[in-house]
């Protein structure tokens, strides 16, 4: 059964397009195979593995708009067990070209695209854009899974609430199989004051919805039985070489963040 994973926040700069990618590359790595959907405009998922934006002819943007099937436009990369569907600029027209064209049902386009190639994949993992228009609603409609990152940051937790209802709305009336994974914390760095008050104030409303490690870990810190994404060099610099941080740096704190958060879905899936 594959899992399909939205990771998703309308707020910009929490780590959305880091954790699809390096998730996708650790569930590679692991060998497990991923399709990982650049739904985002701003198509940095598809520069972060490599693939230049002018390589290829057409992306996900022409799958939305029915001009191609999604088997068409999947590209794949450096990891032999990782696809990609790329994405563009284009793409930041795509809620009112569907909107002029009075497209019914126009909220399912995703989830009927996957319908043709998601048996070939254990994991297909999403890349939503920064909004709640209709990319988003169509990512959440076709998810089965969503993994929430929060920046460890100030505003964090604003517009999370409506997310939120958005995600319940989709269960109501779309896709009621779509179940939060975990939020995920991001750029969180034990000296500053101001990521251990944010990450304490999600773990004070939250808890049950923070991942936690696998097998239990010794540590005194407030972060110790929990996965959180350091703010982390290597992880930093590794899109400007078109890597994902484990082809980058394998043992970098961020990288051992993600392979730790692939490992916690796995072990979730295979009970």
């Amino acid at each position: 059964m594959t899992e399909i994973i939205a990771i998703a926040n309308q707020k910009g700069g929490v780590g959305k397009t880091t954790t699809a990618v390096n998730l996708s590359a650790s569930l590679a790595v692991a060998e497990k195979k991923v399709l990982l959907i650049d739904a985002d405009p701003q198509a940095n998922a598809t520069t972060n593995l490599g693939i230049h934006r002018n390589s290829f002819e057409y992306n996900i943007y022409h799958a939305f708009i029915g001009a191609k099937n999604l088997s068409e436009v999947i590209l794949p990369t450096s990891l032999p067990f990782l696809d990609l569907a790329p994405s563009n600029i284009g793409l930041v027209g795509i809620e009112k070209e569907l909107h002029d064209k009075n497209i019914q049902n126009r909220e399912l386009i995703l989830k009927n695209l996957l319908a043709e190639v998601e048996h070939k994949y254990d994991y297909v993992i999403i890349d939503s854009p920064p909004a709640l228009g209709t990319t988003t609603v169509n990512i959440l409609s076709a998810a089965t899974s969503l993994i929430i990152p929060i920046q460890c940051e100030f505003f964090a937790l604003e517009g999370l609430a409506q997310l939120l209802n958005t995600v319940k709305i989709v269960q109501k009336t779309i896709n009621p199989k779509l179940k939060i994974r975990g939020f995920l914390p991001t750029m969180y760095s034990n000296q500053n004051n101001l990521s251990k008050q944010v990450f304490m104030d999600l773990k004070r409303h939250f808890v049950e919805k923070l991942f936690r490690f696998p097998e239990a870990k010794g540590g005194i810190e407030e972060t110790s039985e929990f996965i959180v994404i350091p703010r982390n060099v290597r992880l930093a610099e590794s899109p400007s070489f078109g890597k994902p941080v484990i082809l980058y740096d394998a043992k970098s704190p961020g990288s051992l963040a993600y392979q730790e958060l692939a490992y916690t879905l796995l072990k979730d899936t295979n009970g």
